[in-house]
């Protein structure tokens, strides 16, 4: 039996499908003519202008990986892309408006997810159901009953869902957590995760107009509030908006929020107190914080996350990373590689210096090969959904302690904030223009 047959009944062949050959590991470019069409894989990718693109060029480097499918509600992206894929690969992949028309194609294997964060869910959701495997981009979802949802549907109906948090597939970001799961820090009390982003600048206050030609606006909204177009909340923008995305803390700190956990091995947390505001640009177009710093406490330690807009200088000279702080040394790491430093006593250094170990290869390579590696083998990937589960929960949390502007405490049994109704309020979907988050 080829592939394709066990992907379309994966249900039912969980032992046969361990015994599938591993993805061949070039990782370049080129026609699939070598490739039997039973043993292809196809993709459709929904959302298709910034990082949806990206995931999709990094699988199509694998040889066996077809894309013949292509959703955007902006028409003009959606001819760029499908010019794109034929550049690649020889073939123009059919254009979609409605992701739902995409997700009827039978014969679609799996899909990946690049849209706003407003509009992770139901395409995961429905792909589910549909009996195909996803890659959707991070954060999981825009609320936690969105990310609960979807952590539901993906077991209920047995698929394979990697999201996009790709510092799980890079080795570099693998050695450092071993390195502190090691017990060579010594206790750890605080660990520091931050993001400090100079190049996001301020985001010009603009008027209300009516959308581009060819962009269905009323699709883009989707589950959002009804409002008047505005450049500012389109595209790469969307993040700053509450209605949308969740700023920096769930862009950027999704990412980094998610080694900190890691490698405390960490779950929710207690209790998540911020603060911060528009302080570097007060009179952007932004809702979210351009500076905001959180604290979460566990059991026996706490995790500090802060970011900045416009400023580069963050802690050990560092842009983004997290720093594991123990009683013997600290261990910092970033997208660029990872150091120990010691703690020093009466000058004596309490254990080894390691010195800058650099990062090698692509972890976003790594990641896509990973999905497709377990679309074969129904193992879970590298950044299983209940792990983006678990970072979105965090990241959110945050986020909700600043918006309320008090402390808040986390009941991890109840899924549910304590004694809070308002900062409840802001864990569910709130779906609208009669679209509906399903009930799993």
């Amino acid at each position: 039996m080829k592939r394709r047959y066990f992907l379309s009944q994966s249900s039912k062949t969980l032992g046969s499908l361990a015994l599938m050959n591993a993805l061949p590991s070039s990782r370049i470019f080129g026609k699939t003519s070598h490739v039997a069409p039973s043993d292809k894989i196809r993709v459709g990718l929904i959302g298709c202008k910034g990082m949806g693109f990206a995931n999709l060029k990094s699988i199509l480097k694998l040889p066996e990986i077809d894309c013949v499918g292509l959703c955007d509600v902006d028409a003009n992206v959606l001819a760029e892309r499908q010019n794109d894929v034929e550049k690649l690969r020889g073939s123009k992949p059919t254009g979609y408006g409605d992701f739902r028309k995409l997700l009827e194609d039978k014969t679609i294997d799996a899909v990946i997810i690049g849209t706003p964060d407003h509009w992770h869910a139901l395409p995961m959701i429905y792909a589910c159901q549909a009996g195909k495997d996803v890659y959707v981009e991070k954060p999981l979802g825009r609320t936690i009953e969105e990310c609960n949802t979807m952590l539901a549907a993906a077991r209920k109906y047995n698929r394979v869902v990697q999201v996009g948090q790709w510092q799980r597939s890079h080795q570099h970001w693998q050695d450092a957590i071993n390195f502190v799961r090691s017990g060579k820090l010594g206790k750890i009390r605080t660990v520091k995760s931050w993001a400090y982003q100079g190049w996001m600048k301020s985001v010009p206050v603009k008027p209300n107009t009516t959308p581009p030609t060819g962009v269905d606006y009323d699709m883009w909204l989707g589950p959002a509030p009804k409002r008047p177009f505005n450049e500012n909340r389109f595209h790469f923008e969307f993040r700053w908006f509450w209605d949308y995305a969740g700023g920096l803390m769930t862009d950027w700190g999704v990412h980094i929020i998610d080694m900190a956990l890691y490698g405390m091995n960490a779950a929710g947390p207690k209790s998540v107190m911020a603060s911060g505001g528009k302080y570097a640009y007060p009179d952007s177009a932004m809702e979210t914080p351009d500076t905001c710093q959180a604290i979460y406490e566990f059991d026996g330690y706490t995790m500090i996350w802060e970011h900045a807009n416009g400023i580069n200088g963050g802690p050990y000279g560092r842009d983004h990373g997290v720093a594991f702080i123990g009683n013997m040394g600290t261990l910092v790491v970033d997208r660029l590689g990872w150091e120990v430093i010691p703690e020093t006593d009466k000058g004596k250094a309490r254990m080894e210096v390691v010195n800058l170990v650099h990062a090698k290869g692509s972890g976003l390579d790594n990641h896509t090969q990973n999905f497709v590696n377990c679309m074969k083998s129904r193992e879970k990937p590298n950044c299983d959904i209940a792990i983006a589960q678990n970072t979105a929960l965090n990241a959110s949390l945050g986020n909700i302690a600043f918006r309320v502007n008090r402390k808040i405490f986390w009941d991890a049994a109840k899924q549910e904030l304590i004694g809070d109704k308002e900062a409840n309020r802001l864990t569910k979907a709130n779906y609208q223009n009669g679209w509906k988050l399903p009930k799993i």
